[in-house]
């Protein structure tokens, strides 16, 4: 047996699986590194195009950022979207703790697709230490969550906001009409 010849294909295999597993890590952390600077982009474009938001955010404990869901759907529909739970600093703006996924299906009458953003302003610390302790949080299930449209927005103030959360979408884009019954689930990525 030629051992110059096995310790060589063995060298070579070792080699590969590092190559492998050294551009898997550096594919992730490329990844993460997108998703950072897309949840500090979609964070800057909600304080800028929400003032309501804006004022919650100055009290707010922390916040799920989800930059772009993609939500499709023909009678059948599903919506998906990556993003992170960000904490207050001391002192002003906040920092990404960890990364999140959201998914849901839904049923009934609806066609089109369409992409937007989606933040959950959460107001108290059990809020954040459900976010960070669940293993999936459905929502509509814990913590009440008060979805916020352009009514609301106007009267919203630091004083009449007494909800765990608030839900703000923005940036949409596309088109989804219908009417169906959905379970929306969001869970910590490891």
């Amino acid at each position: 047996m030629n051992y110059t010849c096995l310790l060589s294909s063995r060298l070579l295999s070792l080699y590969f699986l590092i190559g492998v597993t050294f551009g898997s890590l550096s594919a992730a952390a490329e990844e993460r590194t997108a998703l950072d600077n897309d949840v500090h982009a979609a964070m800057a474009l909600l304080l800028e195009t929400s003032p309501a938001a804006k004022r919650l955010a100055s009290i707010a404990e922390g916040a799920l950022v989800f930059p772009t869901i993609v939500k499709a759907g023909f009678i059948v529909g599903v919506q998906y979207g990556n993003g992170a739970l960000v904490r207050a600093k001391q002192g002003g703006g906040y920092y990404i703790v960890e990364y999140y996924n959201i998914g849901a299906a839904s049923f009934g009458l609806q066609a089109g697709v369409q992409a937007f953003g989606y933040a959950m302003l959460l107001m108290t610390d059990a809020a954040v230490e459900r976010a960070e302790t669940g293993e999936g949080w459905e929502l509509g299930v814990g913590p009440s969550i008060v979805i916020v449209d352009a009514g609301l927005a106007k009267t919203l103030t630091t004083e009449t906001a007494k909800s765990d959360v608030y839900a703000f979408t923005f940036g949409q884009k596309g088109l989804m009409a219908g009417l169906g019954l959905q379970g929306t689930k969001i869970t910590r990525l490891e």
